[in-house]
């Protein structure tokens, strides 16, 4: 009886402490996998990116609204009109860096330096790949960044 005991307790102690599968390197297979990701992902934005700038530079009132008049009926609209541009304009700069760091995953790929980790050198895991194919870092490095506690690899002097 003891021995079921202490073998149960042993079986236990192994489930509870982490647990930590070592990465290994991507497949083929999943790299053309997360590739048609990025670049599924890259044509939307470049939809998104070419509507919202039309939006945010649209020549006036008249040909946004179909009003009659280029004078807005009340003061506001014209703060209204300035919010609206400066928030299509805030987007649009989002999804260029968006854009730009999708490219930069695709370069990666090319280079056969693509899941690895820019801060660690160490592979990132799959699900952060499938999560966002366009990460540069793994999480714990992505969190260090965030709080401040290393710098960009590219940063650094």
């Amino acid at each position: 009886m003891a021995k079921k005991r202490k073998k149960a307790a042993k079986s236990s102690a192994k489930k509870t402490g982490p647990t930590r599968k070592r990465e290994k390197a991507l497949t083929t297979a999943e790299i053309e996998h997360l590739k048609a990701l990025l670049l599924e992902k890259r044509r939307e934005l470049i939809g998104d990116v070419n509507e919202m700038h039309d939006e945010a530079f649209r020549k006036s009132r008249l040909d946004a609204s179909g009003d009659l008049s280029s004078m807005p009926i009340h003061m506001a609209d014209i703060g209204t009109d300035n919010f609206e541009q400066e928030f299509a304009l805030d987007l649009l700069d989002s999804e260029r860096k968006l854009l730009h760091e999708i490219d930069d995953a695709l370069e990666r790929i090319e280079s056969k330096t693509y899941g690895v980790c820019e801060g660690t050198a160490k592979p990132i895991p799959r699900a952060r790949l499938e999560a966002q194919p366009w990460a540069r870092y793994c999480v714990e490095y992505a969190r260090m960044l965030e709080l401040g506690l290393v710098t960009r690899p590219e940063e650094t002097p």
